[in-house]
């Protein structure tokens, strides 16, 4: 994979938003037995937006450029894509831009006052990612936690190429198929941001030769965030761990994501991360610590 190619990432998406919408669940009528297309016809779409046909289909093409943000939205409901797909479609907009690129590259390290906040996080495992998943800090806890993702030797770890590359991963994420679709459709999400990122397209590319199962779901067009919810890990140490997680973006540190795991009080995880703790205050003294995660 060499290279996003904005237009076709504008012609696939929205060709896959709008074969998922029947008639029916957008509110229109559906005349005879037999459509030949799957979900609306763009005409439908149009008629749903409020543009002519010729204008959606010229979108759906993937000519994004001069689309106003009202037209883009009009879409958005009539696809009815969600709060990640609607900003993905407005990414791919500003994508199609003919004017000035401000290319940016996904941080890899954090300031020293980051790693000293994520220190200061002592009970629950945290750490902090770009958009391409690579692991940039972490704290002790976390490094404990997620020793399996960091034993790769390659730095940063990148979670994502663990989850689809190692065979260690379906043991350790309980649930590997769940996990491994988020993780797809996130790094589908990044690429809308940052169609340019060398590093990005390597990994996409890395990804797609190797994994079958992930060269399918980078197909689907999906996208989505991963801001709360649950992660059950299985840890070669402690056993299974029941947790819940929090995403935070670092307004002062663009493109960088805390990620902090708690467990619920009085409950077998929470005793389970305690006996981690204790565990990785063994392996600390055993060996010095790195300076990278």
């Amino acid at each position: 994979m060499g290279h996003i190619d904005p237009r076709a990432e504008v012609r696939e998406f929205l060709s896959s938003r709008r074969a998922r919408i029947t008639p029916e669940r957008a509110g229109l009528p559906a005349y005879g037995g037999n459509r030949r297309v799957k979900g609306l016809r763009r005409e439908e779409v149009a008629l749903l937006a409020g543009v002519s046909i010729d204008y959606y289909v010229r979108m759906e093409r993937g000519n994004l450029s001069g689309a106003s943000d009202g037209v883009l939205e009009a879409v958005s409901r009539a696809l009815q894509l969600d709060d990640a797909e609607r900003d993905h479609l407005f990414a791919l907009a500003r994508a199609a831009d003919p004017g000035p690129r401000r290319r940016t590259t996904p941080p890899t390290t954090v300031r020293p006052v980051v790693q000293q906040v994520l220190d200061a996080i002592r009970d629950a495992p945290a750490w902090v990612r770009n958009g391409r998943h690579d692991i940039v800090a972490v704290n002790h806890l976390g490094r404990a936690l997620y020793s399996p993702v960091l034993a790769d030797p390659r730095r940063p770890a990148n979670t994502t190429r663990f989850l689809y590359l190692d065979p260690a991963a379906p043991d350790f994420f309980v649930d590997w198929d769940r996990i491994a679709n988020d993780a797809a459709a996130m790094l589908r999400l990044e690429a809308g941001r940052a169609p340019h990122d060398r590093k990005l397209i390597e990994l996409v590319g890395e990804l797609s030769t190797r994994s079958e199962v992930f060269r399918k779901r980078w197909a689907s067009h999906d996208v989505q965030y991963h801001r709360s919810g649950q992660k059950r890990l299985r840890h070669p140490v402690v056993g299974q761990l029941d947790l819940n997680f929090e995403s935070m973006e670092l307004p002062s540190e663009p493109g960088l994501t805390l990620n902090v795991y708690t467990a619920a009080p009085d409950s077998p995880t929470a005793d389970g991360l305690k006996v981690l703790a204790s565990w990785a205050a063994t392996q600390e003294l055993a060996q010095p610590r790195s300076k990278n995660p």
